[in-house]
């Protein structure tokens, strides 16, 4: 058989390569497709002009990781963070899907616009290797209507198509089966809280494996807290300041984007940053941190109340994973719920962070969005060649 480029083969080597495009980075894992060992991993920056350099990021990255001909690539796999209510599913790129796609860019204008570029400048570059659209808008397709709907005219769906989408569907899928692992638990048993905690905050109620509610909505930007941006505030602030002349409505939303939630309190966005001026006595370090604190405790006490029963709080992300005392200082706010305090000595890679017997369990888990990916990669792939050789 003649061994086509992106096709899974039977060599050792087959790679994948997953590309996650950021507002203001491209981050790239490069996997062992048999197995998902790890082969290498970069991230380079592209500031606030991510479309216009995506052809030399990616070029980059290529050459960095050693797949800059595409002949050892099983496929690439990209995160994409809104699929709009057609795509809930991992999606092999053609034009008709880039073109459906664009669409949607206002409903994530931070993100899928490099992404996008993202994936054209590989297609100019490796035209015969296969790309995977992973949405993390998928993972909460199926959310109840009660969750989904928003509590506005009807006409406001049916013409609108304004619903609740939720975000960070991978790094939840991944942290649940994680999470599950830990507890001893099948996965399709699990009742966690996840609270994906980082540049951008969610938390979501999985009941069983299923999405059952979700903090972030339409776009990214309801919710908690977030580095740059508000998360959920008051709409009538909004209507008041463009009703008023004071904003246009173009800068209310850069402002919500850009310049709120951690450095518009705080002066940075950065936690790292944060938790050292609060060491230091800064006083608006200490209420950016007490704000994103009681936020997320507050989102994690809501979803909570959407489960039958609560096996674990899951923190993952990068504030998640990193910041231990403010994800000490989360738990604590949460003793209400039955959560025993935990220590907020930095922990690393999955682990349960309770008590051996406590229930609920606080559980920090590895944000792996590329290994979800990587796994919607190779199944396509096998699945192609099966189509292929009339195996399957």
């Amino acid at each position: 058989m003649t061994r086509r480029s992106g096709s899974l083969g039977s060599r050792a080597d087959d790679r994948i390569l997953v590309l996650n495009a950021g507002s203001s980075t491209l981050k790239a894992s490069l996997l062992r497709g048999q197995d998902m060992v790890a082969l290498g991993a970069t991230t380079l920056e592209w500031g606030g002009d991510s479309v216009e350099r995506a052809p030399a990021v990616v070029a980059a990255i290529l050459d960095d990781l050693g797949v800059a001909d595409g002949s050892r690539l099983v496929g690439i796999g990209h995160r994409i963070v809104h699929g709009g209510p057609d795509f809930v599913v991992p999606t092999p790129v053609d034009a008709g899907v880039l073109a459906r796609l664009q669409d949607v860019v206002a409903l994530a204008p931070l993100h899928l616009p490099p992404a996008l570029a993202v994936i054209e400048a590989v297609s100019r570059r490796l035209p015969a290797v296969r790309q995977m659209a992973c949405f993390d808008t998928a993972f909460h397709a199926r959310l109840p209507e009660s969750a989904r709907r928003y509590p506005v005219p009807a006409g406001w769906l049916d013409d609108f198509g304004i619903r609740r989408y939720g975000f960070h569907g991978l790094s939840v899928d991944w942290a649940t089966g994680r999470a599950a692992e830990l507890l001893g638990l099948p996965r399709g048993r699990a009742r966690l809280v996840v609270a994906h905690l980082g540049a951008g905050s969610s938390v979501t109620a999985v009941d069983r494996g299923r999405s059952v509610d979700t903090s972030m909505g339409y776009t990214p930007l309801e919710g908690l807290m977030m580095a740059t941006r508000s998360g959920s505030i008051d709409p009538g602030i909004v209507i008041a300041l463009v009703r008023d002349g004071r904003r246009t409505l173009d800068e209310v939303d850069d402002d919500l984007l850009h310049r709120s939630g951690l450095l518009g309190v705080g002066g940075s966005g950065d936690m790292r940053t944060l938790v050292a001026l609060a060491r230091d006595g800064g006083a608006d370090a200490r209420l950016a941190i007490q704000m994103f604190v009681d936020r997320a405790a507050a989102a994690i006490a809501a979803a909570a109340t959407r489960l039958p029963d609560l096996d674990a709080v899951v923190f993952t992300g990068g504030i998640g994973e990193g910041a231990a005392t403010v994800r000490a200082a989360i738990v604590r706010r949460l003793g209400n719920l039955g959560i025993a305090p935990i220590s907020a000595r930095r922990r690393k890679g999955d682990v349960v962070l309770s008590a051996s017997d406590a229930r609920p369990a606080v559980i920090c888990v590895e944000a792996r969005e590329d290994l979800v990916i990587a796994e919607a990669v190779r199944l396509h792939a096998r699945q192609s060649l099966g189509a292929t050789t009339g195996q399957v």
